[in-house]
């Protein structure tokens, strides 16, 4: 691993520093940010100093504490929101695989519809409906995120099932589980991650998003979305705190 990680590009290994940043601060903000996530230390919108190292938001909360915070919601969640689409989708789509006929037909057209609808409106919807609560987010996202999900695992699957060594794991009596646990998964799982990677970069995007509109994360927490929606009058005195978050 650390042989493949010193001959990879000069850009692949600025990547994984940025992202090891990122982990790090969402792992040990408590530890790292200089004040509590929620605590008001200063006026509103106060400038860059020694005390605030980026200025305070609108109410009086530290910007550099906020941001750190904000990584470690954002991240956790979306983190959360697409392993758990990835349950759903990948389970879904090797069972469409395997069993295929009318289950194949029935998913797939129930996954064409939601697809066909843009999924921020979907969303917007949704958390209008059911409520702006991390759960609902989470489940929320999750199951519109897992539609892509699907269609990636089925696809992979598919070539796999018709292989000889799985022809003769259902010969043998090996029950259904146990040929996707065995079988199956390992030989899709190398295109599942890559979509794991891309996946996670499209739910954080598209958590900020929700955020900045106001039916993402929720306040007192921070979230980086959020925090370019309070800070973005901002722009109109040529201060670079909305881009900051952004």
């Amino acid at each position: 691993m650390l042989k493949l990680l010193w001959s990879a590009p000069l850009s692949a290994k600025l990547g994984i520093m940025i992202i090891t940043a990122y982990v790090v601060l969402a792992l040990f903000a408590p530890w790292i940010a200089p004040y509590k996530e929620t605590a008001i230390v200063g006026g509103a919108y106060e400038l860059w100093s020694d005390k605030f190292f980026f200025g305070t938001d609108n109410i009086g909360r530290d910007m550099l504490t906020r941001l750190i915070y904000g990584a470690r919601n954002t991240i956790g969640i979306a983190f959360v929101t697409v392993l758990l689409a990835f349950l759903i989708g990948g389970a879904a789509g090797m069972l469409a695989a395997i069993l295929g006929g009318w289950y194949d037909m029935i998913i797939g057209r129930i996954v064409d519809i939601l697809m066909a609808i843009p999924s921020l409106v979907f969303a917007l919807l949704l958390l209008t409906i059911f409520g702006t609560s991390i759960p609902s987010l989470i489940a929320i996202i999750a199951l519109l995120d897992s539609t892509r999900v699907f269609r990636i695992a089925r696809s992979a699957a598919m070539s796999v099932v018709v292989m000889e060594f799985v022809e003769a794991a259902r010969l043998r009596g090996e029950g259904m589980a146990w040929v996707i646990r065995k079988e199956v998964l390992p030989n899709i799982m190398a295109p599942l991650l890559a979509e794991f990677g891309l996946r996670f970069c499209f739910v954080f995007l598209f958590i900020a998003a929700l955020s900045f509109l106001g039916l993402g994360i929720q306040p007192p927490l921070a979230d980086w979305g959020s925090m370019v929606r309070e800070t973005a009058t901002l722009i109109n005195y040529n201060d670079i705190t909305p881009l900051l978050p952004a």
